[in-house]
C-alpha cells in the first residue's frame, strides 16, 4: 500500500528561488512558465505496507514515476478520482504489476498555500513585465494567468478564455481552499485489475463518506495484504471490501493463462482492422509506441497486445507507460512496446522521434495507427475480421453500440468524453427512450416495491447500492467471458497455424549442457522445409515471423522440454493442438451426422452433442461463467486489529496516517498480494497452504541465460536509476548488441548463400528460398537504420540512413563550391549511386530510398565500402550524433564494416529483384567475328532483350554502330537476348560472335554467345536467333566453358552424348529443388552444355531438322498413334510462326516446347521407329540403337513431374 504526496517540496521550491540557488532537481515541471497550478512536481512515498519483503526489493522511484505519471499537482477545485494501472519490469524479467487510484485532497499546511500564493504572484507579475517588452505577444496568457481558476483548469479545459473562467482575482490562502494530487496503490504479481480496481475504489469512498467505515482502514488493508488467499488454479475467491464483496478467479491449468485487462476495449480504442494491424506488427517484432493522454488506456491496450501472442511472450524492452523523465529510451535501438502519455493538445507532427522506419505508431486518442513501410498482412485476415465482429457484436454491452466495431481505419474524434449524458449513452446501447411519466405512473401502487422500500428502511440497505452491486458483478462477468472468447479466436489461429511446428524441430544434442553450449551455432528449426509446406498466401507473414526472437524462444521452450518441465505456455499449447486433431478425427462428415442423429439413440446423441460444439472455447467460457456464478472460496472476514484506544481516527475527506505497528506481516504471509508468488502456489480448499512456494524449475534460469545470451541488446530499461554512469552503461549494452546482431545476420547470410561449400564447412543444408533471403535483407535493412538512429542528434525525414546520406551530399557540393575541391574517387562513386537512388521517382519516401540504396549497394558488392566513405567524415559524425552512439565507437564500428564486408564474397540480385517498376538505363554492345564487319553492313539490325520480369521490346540498332544505349522498366536478371536483321541490300549477311548487355545501375553485364551467320544462304539461312546468357564475373576473365561434347571439331561417342544427356537432365531437377543454386532453367535448356546442346549431337544438326521437315509429307505417319500426331502438329505450328528462324532455331524451339507439354520423351521412340530413319543414318548412329533410345526416352520421362516455364523469347509467334 503506497500513498503519494509532496507538498513539502513545492516549499522547498520556493525557499530556493527566493535565495536565488538552482531548485531541486526534477522538482518541477519541463515548462516553468506555466502557472505554479499548471506545473508538475515531483512525488514521494509516503507510507508503504510491508515495509520490506525479502527478496523483493522496493523500487521507489519507479513507484514514484508512475503512480503519478504526470507528477504531483495542485488545483483550487478537486477532480473527480482517477483510476489506472501501471507495470514494473526487472531486470530478471520478472513483472509486478500495480494498481492506483489518484484523487485531490485539500492542503491543510498553511506554509504550503502561502508558498502556493507567493508563486502564482510571482507568476502574475514576470507575466505583466513580459506583456510591456515590445516585440513580445502573450497578453492573453498574462490575463490568463491573473485568473485562479483559468490557471488551475484542467486539461480537457485548457482555453483561458473559455465561458468557464471567472473574472481575474488572485488566490489568497486565508480564504480559497487548495487541493494536492494523492494516490492509493496496490502492487500485485499478478494483473487482478477488477478486484484491485473495487478495493481501491471503496477504500477511497469510505475516506471520503461523511459517516466512518464499519471497520478502522488498518483492518482493510491488513485483510487483503495477509489474509485474502491467492486463488487455486481453476477456482474463484471472495473477500470482503470496506462495503461490497469483491470477486476474483483464476484460470485452469488447461486454460490461457490470466488475463484481466478488458480486450473489448482494446478493439473500441483501435478499431478492427487497427487492431490486426497493429498485432501483426507485435508478432514481427517492431518498434510500437502507444501515444494517449490516459495512461490507463496505454496500460490496456499494450496488455491486451501481449495476451494475444499465445503461446508465444514479447522478449522485447516492454514499458506500457513511459515516463516523461525517461523518454529518452525511445532511442533504443531495439524492438520495443512502449507507451507513451500525451500532452493536452499535443500535435503529432510536432512529436520528434530517434527513429520512426520501422515503428509503428498508434494515437489511441484519435483511432490512427502509422504503419512501417514493406508490412506484410496477417494470413486469412478478413476471415478473421469477421469471426471477430461476430464475437464482438455479440457482447455488445461491453462495447457500447455495434456500430462502433468497424473494420475501416477511418480517424475518428479525439478523446471521448469520460461524462456522457445517460440518455444518449442509453440510445447508443440500443434502447428506446421512455416516457418517464408513463415509468412513474407504472411503478406506483406496486405493493412488491412499497414492502422492499420499507424492508429497506429498516436495515438501512439501499436498493440502488445492491442493484449497483449486481451489475458490477455481471458486467464483470460478461467482459470475463469476452476476453475468452477473443483469445480463443486467436488462439485457433495459432493452432491450426503451427498444429505440425513440431515436425520441424530439430533435435540435435543428447544433453542439456550440450545444446546450451553449441546453441547459437546450431538450427533449431527447419525454417524451409516448414514454410514449403505453408499455402502461398500465408509465405511473406510466416517467413518474417519464424524470423522473430519470440518464436526462436518457443522454439527453445519445445527442445528443453525433453529435458526439464514444459513452459506453462508450451504446455497448454500443446495440449491443445493433440485436443484438436483428436477432434477432427472424430468428426464425421455432415451427412455422417445427419444420418447418426437419425438412427442413434438418446446415448449416440450425447456424444454427437459434444462433436458438433466449436472446441475449445466453448468449454471454457462454460467455465468461466462456472466461476463467476458458483464461487469455490471464501476468504477470511477484516476484523478489529489489536489497536489502542485513540488509533484509526476517521476525518472525513483526509485519508488517515495508518499505524504500521498493526500492519506488519505476519510470519508465513501467502496472500493475494505477497509478491514472491508470481502464480505458481496451488493448493485447494481442504489442504493445508504450503509454507513455502515450490522452487523453479531448472529450465527457468536455463531460459534466462538462454535469454541474457542471445539478447544482449534487448536491455529493459530500469526506471529508478537516471545517473550518467547507469546511463552510459546501458547505452553500451545497445552498442555490443548492435554488434553481435550484425555479426549474427551477416554470418546467416553468408551460409545461406554459401550452398555446399556452407554444408562441406559444417553449418548443416544452406538451402534458401528467395522469399527466404528477402526476409534476410528487410532484417538487414532495419538493423542498418537501427544503427544509424542510436545516439541520433539532427534528422531529416524518417529514415537516419537517409539523412545522414542528405548531409553527406550536401556537406561534398559544399566544399567543391567552396574551396575547388576534388572529390575522391570513394567519394564520387557513393554520391553517384546516392543521386540515382534520388532520381527513382518510383520510390516516394525516405525509408523507402534508404533501402533501396542498401539493396542496390549490396548487389554491386560495394555496402561496405560506401559505409566506410561515409563514416570517414568523422566532423560530419560528430555534428550528428552523440558521444556514446554506436557509429562513434571506432573499434566497434571497424568490427562492424568487417562484418558487411564478408557479404562480397556471395551473388545477390536483391535491388533487381525487388524493384521491378524503376526504369533502368542499358547498354548493348554487337561483338563481332570479323573487325569492320559491321561497317558495311547494309540490312537493319535490330535486338530483343529479355529478363524474368518482361523484355525490352524491339530496338534498332544504328547502321555502322556496335553500340547502343535504351532505359526502360527493369527486365531482372536477363536470360535472352534475340537478335536479327531484315536482310535488305547486298551485304547483308552479318557474322556476330557475341552480344554483351550492361545493366547501368547495378553494374552487371551479361554476355550472350552466338558464334553464327545471320542471313540467307549462310549457315542455315536464320536472319534471327535466341541467344542464351550468362552473367561474367565482375574483373574476371572470360571462362570457357564448352565442354568436350560440344567443342568444334569433336565427335562424340554414343555414350558421351548419353552421359551429357543424363547430366542436364539431373542439373534440371535440381533447378526445381534448388533454383537459386543451379540457375536460370532457360540457360539449362538452350545454353552451353544445355538440353538443346546434347540433343543437337544425337541429331546430328541439319539431318534431324530435314527429317522433321519431311513427317508432314509422310502420309503413312500421320495417324498411326498420338505420339506422331503431336510431333507433326508441333513442326507445322514451328514451320509456320517465323520465315526467319533458322534450321537450328527450329529445333532449339521444338525441344523447349517438347519438354514444357512432357511429350519430348514419346518422341524419340519415334524417331527411332521411322521407316525414314535408316535412310538418314548409318548402322552405328545412336538413334538407331532402341535400347539406348529408350535409356534416354525414360531419363527424359523423369522431368514429367516438374513444371517447365518458358520464356515468351523462346515460344514467340508459335500457336499450337
Amino acid at each position: 500500500m503506497s500513498a503519494t504526496e509532496g507538498g513539502s517540496v513545492l516549499h522547498q521550491w520556493l525557499e530556493s528561488d527566493r535565495c536565488g540557488e538552482s531548485c531541486p532537481e526534477n522538482s518541477t515541471g519541463e515548462e516553468p512558465e506555466q502557472s505554479p497550478l499548471r506545473r508538475r512536481f515531483r512525488s514521494k512515498v509516503l507510507a508503504r505496507f510491508p515495509e520490506s519483503v525479502e527478496g523483493q526489493p522496493f523500487d521507489q522511484d519507479a513507484v514514484n514515476m508512475l503512480c503519478l505519471p504526470r507528477g504531483l499537482s495542485f488545483r483550487t477545485r478537486p477532480e473527480p478520482p482517477h483510476f489506472h494501472s501501471f507495470l514494473i519490469t526487472r531486470e530478471d524479467f520478472t513483472r509486478t504489476y500495480g494498481f492506483a487510484l489518484i484523487f485531490y485532497e485539500q492542503v491543510r499546511s498553511a506554509q504550503v498555500c502561502a508558498s502556493m500564493q507567493t508563486l502564482l504572484s510571482l507568476h502574475h507579475v514576470q507575466n505583466q513585465v513580459q506583456t510591456e517588452v515590445p516585440g513580445q505577444t502573450g497578453s492573453s496568457s498574462a490575463s490568463s494567468s491573473s485568473s485562479m481558476d483559468s490557471l488551475c483548469s484542467s486539461v480537457e479545459d485548457p482555453d483561458p478564455d473559455s465561458k468557464h473562467a471567472p473574472p481575474p482575482g488572485g488566490y489568497d490562502f486565508s480564504v480559497d481552499p487548495l487541493y494536492v494530487s494523492k494516490a492509493l496503490c496496490l502492487l500485485a504479481p499478478l494483473p487482478f485489475v477488477g478486484a484491485c480496481r473495487s478495493f481501491l475504489s471503496q477504500l477511497h469512498r469510505a475516506v471520503m463518506a461523511d459517516s466512518s467505515p464499519p471497520l478502522p482502514l488498518e483492518s482493510y488493508i491488513y485483510n487483503i495484504l495477509y489474509e485474502v488467499p491467492l486463488p487455486a488454479p481453476g477456482r474463484s475467491l471472495r473477500f470482503q471490501g470496506v462495503y461490497e464483496p469483491i470477486v476474483c478467479q483464476r484460470p485452469g491449468p488447461a486454460e490461457l493463462p490470466l488475463a484481466d485487462f478488458p480486450l473489448g476495449q482494446v478493439f473500441s480504442l483501435l478499431g478492427l482492422d487497427n487492431a490486426i494491424q497493429v498485432f501483426t506488427c507485435t508478432l514481427l517484432e517492431m518498434q510500437i509506441l502507444l501515444f494517449s493522454q490516459d495512461v490507463q488506456r496505454l496500460m490496456t491496450v499494450a496488455e491486451g497486445l501481449s495476451t494475444l501472442l499465445f503461446p508465444f511472450q514479447w522478449q522485447h524492452v516492454y514499458v506500457p507507460i513511459l515516463p516523461a523523465s525517461l523518454r529518452h529510451f525511445l532511442d533504443a535501438p531495439v524492438p520495443y512496446l512502449m507507451g507513451l502519455q500525451s500532452r493536452e493538445g499535443a500535435d503529432r507532427r510536432a512529436l520528434e522521434l530517434p527513429q520512426e522506419a520501422n515503428l509503428c505508431f498508434v494515437d489511441l486518442d484519435n483511432q490512427c495507427v502509422e504503419l512501417p513501410e514493406d508490412f506484410p498482412q496477417f494470413p486469412h485476415k478478413q476471415e478473421l475480421l469477421q469471426e471477430l465482429s461476430e464475437v464482438l457484436q455479440s457482447s455488445s454491452s461491453c462495447l457500447g453500440s455495434p456500430g462502433s466495431l468497424r473494420h475501416s481505419s477511418l480517424p475518428c474524434s479525439p478523446a471521448a468524453p469520460r461524462r456522457t449524458c445517460p440518455d444518449l449513452q442509453d440510445q447508443q446501447n440500443g434502447n428506446l427512450r421512455l416516457n418517464q411519466d408513463a415509468i412513474l405512473e407504472l411503478l406506483q401502487r406496486n405493493e412488491t416495491l412499497e414492502r422492499l422500500e420499507a424492508l429497506t428502511r429498516r436495515t438501512g440497505v439501499s436498493v440502488a447500492r445492491v442493484d449497483a452491486l449486481s451489475q458490477r458483478l455481471e458486467d464483470e462477468r460478461l467482459d470475463a467471458m469476452l476476453n475468452v472468447r477473443i483469445r480463443e479466436v486467436f488462439a485457433a489461429r495459432f493452432i491450426s497455424m503451427f498444429s505440425d511446428y513440431e515436425a520441424f524441430v530439430i533435435h540435435s544434442c543428447p544433453d542439456l549442457q550440450t545444446w546450451l553450449t553449441a546453441r547459437e551455432n546450431m538450427h533449431n528449426f527447419d525454417k524451409a522445409s516448414f514454410l514449403s509446406d505453408q499455402p502461398e498466401p500465408d509465405l511473406p507473414f510466416l517467413s518474417r515471423f519464424i524470423e522473430t526472437q519470440m518464436f526462436a524462444s518457443f522454439v527453445d521452450n519445445k527442445i528443453m522440454s525433453q529435458w526439464e518441465e514444459k513452459e506453462p505456455l508450451l504446455r497448454v499449447f500443446d495440449q491443445r493442438i493433440q485436443k484438436n486433431r483428436l477432434y477432427q478425427q472424430r468428426a464425421p462428415s455432415s451427412s455422417q451426422r445427419l444420418s447418426q442423429l437419425h438412427q442413434a439413440g438418446k446415448t449416440h446423441r450425447l456424444i454427437m452433442l459434444f462433436i458438433f460444439l466449436p472446441f475449445p472455447s466453448f468449454y471454457i467460457s462454460q467455465a468461466v461463467e462456472q466461476r463467476c456464478l458458483k464461487l469455490d472460496h471464501t476468504a477470511v472476514l477484516p476484523h478489529l486489529l489489536n489497536m489502542r484506544i485513540g488509533q484509526g481516527r476517521f476525518s472525513p475527506g483526509f485519508f488517515p496516517t495508518l499505524q504500521p505497528n498493526v500492519l506488519k506481516a505476519p510470519p508465513g504471509n501467502r496472500a493475494l498480494l505477497a509478491p514472491e508468488l508470481h502464480g505458481i502456489l496451488e493448493w485447494d480448499h481442504g489442504s493445508q497452504r504450503p509454507l513455502k512456494p515450490p522452487k523453479k524449475s531448472a529450465s527457468v534460469s536455463c531460459l534466462k541465460q538462454l535469454h541474457e545470451a542471445r539478447t544482449l541488446s534487448l536491455r529493459q530499461p530500469k526506471l529508478s536509476d537516471l545517473s550518467p554512469a547507469v546511463i552510459a552503461q546501458t547505452n553500451w549494452k545497445f552498442v555490443e548488441g548492435l554488434l553481435k546482431e550484425c555479426r549474427i545476420k551477416t554470418k546467416r547470410m553468408l551460409v545461406a548463400k554459401m550452398g555446399r561449400e556452407a554444408v562441406e564447412l559444417g553449418h548443416g543444408d544452406a538451402l534458401i528460398t528467395g522469399l527466404e533471403e528477402n526476409t534476410l535483407l528487410v532484417s538487414l535493412c532495419d538493423l542498418l537504420e537501427r544503427i544509424w538512429s542510436h545516439g541520433l542528434l539532427v534528422k531529416q525525414g524518417k529514415s537516419s540512413l537517409w539523412s545522414h546520406l542528405l548531409h553527406y551530399q550536401a556537406r561534398e557540393e559544399r566544399l567543391a563550391q567552396k574551396f575547388w575541391l576534388v572529390s575522391s574517387v570513394g567519394c564520387l562513386v557513393l554520391v553517384g549511386l546516392f543521386r540515382h537512388v534520388q532520381l527513382m521517382s518510383e520510390i516516394r519516401t525516405d525509408v523507402g530510398r534508404a533501402r533501396a540504396w542498401i539493396r542496390l549497394s549490396l548487389e554491386k558488392k560495394t555496402l561496405s565500402q560506401h559505409l566506410k566513405q561515409l563514416l570517414s567524415r568523422h566532423g560530419l559524425s560528430k555534428k550528428l550524433y552523440k558521444r556514446y552512439a554506436f557509429l562513434r565507437c571506432e573499434e566497434e564500428k571497424e568490427q562492424f564494416l568487417f562484418h558487411l564486408l564478408s557479404l562480397n564474397a556471395v551473388d545477390y540480385f536483391c535491388f533487381t529483384s525487388a524493384y521491378s517498376t524503376v526504369k533502368i538505363p542499358y547498354r548493348v554492345a554487337i561483338v563481332p567475328m570479323k573487325k569492320l564487319s559491321n561497317s558495311l553492313l547494309t540490312s537493319n539490325p535490330w535486338v530483343c532483350v529479355s529478363g524474368d520480369q518482361r523484355d525490352s521490346g524491339v530496338r534498332q540498332i544504328p547502321k555502322n554502330l556496335l553500340e547502343m544505349g535504351f532505359e526502360c522498366l527493369n527486365l531482372g536478371k536477363l536470360t535472352t537476348v534475340q537478335i536479327g536483321h531484315d536482310n535488305a541490300g547486298l551485304l547483308a549477311n552479318w557474322l556476330v560472335d557475341c552480344v554483351l548487355v550492361r545493366n547501368e545501375i547495378t553494374g552487371h553485364t551479361y554476355r550472350f554467345p552466338c558464334g553464327r551467320w545471320l542471313g540467307k544462304g549462310v549457315d542455315d539461312g536464320s536472319l534471327e536467333r535466341v541467344l542464351i546468357g550468362e552473367l561474367l564475373l565482375p574483373g574476371g576473365g572470360e571462362e570457357e566453358t564448352l565442354s568436350s561434347i560440344t567443342a568444334k571439331g569433336n565427335k562424340p561417342t554414343a555414350g558421351q552424348i548419353q552421359d551429357a544427356v543424363g547430366e542436364v537432365v539431373n542439373n534440371m531437377i535440381k533447378h526445381f529443388h534448388k533454383p537459386e543454386k543451379e540457375g536460370s532453367l532457360t540457360l539449362l535448356l538452350c545454353g552451353e552444355n544445355s538440353l538443346v546442346t546434347a540433343l543437337e549431337q544425337l541429331f546430328y544438326h541439319e539431318k534431324a531438322v530435314s527429317h522433321l521437315d519431311s513427317i508432314d509429307r509422310m502420309g503413312d505417319l500421320r495417324d498411326q498413334d498420338q505420339g506422331r500426331c503431336s510431333l507433326g502438329r508441333y513442326v507445322q505450328a514451328i514451320g509456320s510462326s517465323s520465315q526467319s528462324v533458322g534450321k537450328d532455331g527450329k529445333l532449339q524451339r521444338l525441344v523447349c516446347l517438347g519438354t514444357r507439354d512432357r511429350v519430348l520423351a514419346l518422341w524419340l521412340p519415334l524417331l527411332a521407329d521411322c521407316p525414314v530413319t535408316p535412310q538418314f543414318y548409318e548402322d552405328g548412329a545412336l538413334l538407331r540403337d532402341r535400347a539406348a533410345v529408350r535409356s534416354l526416352s525414360e531419363v527424359l520421362v523423369t522431368l514429367h513431374e516438374f513444371p517447365v516455364t518458358l520464356e515468351a523469347s523462346l515460344v514467340k509467334g508459335i500457336r499450337l
